[in-house]
């Protein structure tokens, strides 16, 4: 026996008694966290980790993606945690973690949405808006995993994309309104199998605090969410 398996076994080791194996360190070919997170933590984890999370918002008050793990991303971790029937501890683990790397594809886009859903109808990509292409992608990432959020608490069945990005070229050829969010990555319509107005409702605790659906001018075939910095709700036939 070499003189370190000599000196496990005097210390009760060799059989197991004693030695705890760390756990694997997770890895995913678009983001791996490499620790776990509660209140008080800050920086690009924590950033990472919101934008996962930001669908879990309460009613009307969105997740700000700024780095710092206060109370609204623990509650947000909470809801994330309790929507997917994990352990409810408002702390980012291992758990917490392994539930983003399954829904996580490896260009950090969820898995039920694509950026092909999202680029302007007119073909020019997410070039030719209000800002530049690469703000309209981490725009449109954000908008993503709020609505794989929204996906999931409507029975995960499918959402529908009727117009995500637009070059304020394509915006001004459909009658989009000047500025619009669509030119910044921001904005997306929705239709599909749900009523308008259900997708309307669980859009307000799903990180969107812009909502115009039925009832608003121009609004009756598709319901609009945005992300942006205070809150328009005009869904005058949902709520």
């Amino acid at each position: 026996m070499s003189l370190l398996g000599a000196f496990a076994l005097s210390l009760g080791l060799a059989s197991g008694a004693g030695l705890v194996a760390p756990e694997p360190a997770a890895a995913d070919s678009c983001y791996t966290w490499g620790q776990t997170l509660s209140r008080g933590d800050s920086g690009s984890d924590v950033r990472e980790l919101q934008v996962r999370v930001a669908g879990w918002a309460a009613s009307g008050d969105p997740v700000n993606i700024d780095g710092v793990y206060g109370p609204e991303t623990a509650n947000a971790v909470e809801r994330f945690q309790r929507g997917y029937g994990l352990s409810v501890d408002g702390v980012a683990g291992s758990e917490t973690y392994g539930q983003i790397y399954a829904l996580q594809d490896g260009d950090c886009t969820p898995a039920h949405f694509a950026f092909s859903e999202f680029t302007s109808g007119d073909g020019s990509g997410f070039s030719g808006g209000n800002t530049s292409a690469s703000n309209v992608r981490t725009n449109v990432l954000r908008n993503m995993w709020k609505l794989e959020a929204m996906r999931h608490k409507l029975g995960d069945s499918p959402l529908y994309v009727s117009s995500g990005f637009r070059s304020v070229a394509h915006n001004d050829a459909v009658g989009g309104v000047p500025d619009s969010k669509h030119t910044y990555g921001t904005g997306v319509d929705l239709t599909g199998a749900h009523s308008l107005c259900d997708l309307a409702r669980a859009a307000r605790s799903s990180g969107f605090n812009g909502i115009i659906g039925p009832g608003a001018s121009g609004h009756n075939d598709h319901t609009h969410l945005a992300t942006r910095s205070g809150r328009y709700w005009n869904a005058p036939d949902c709520f």
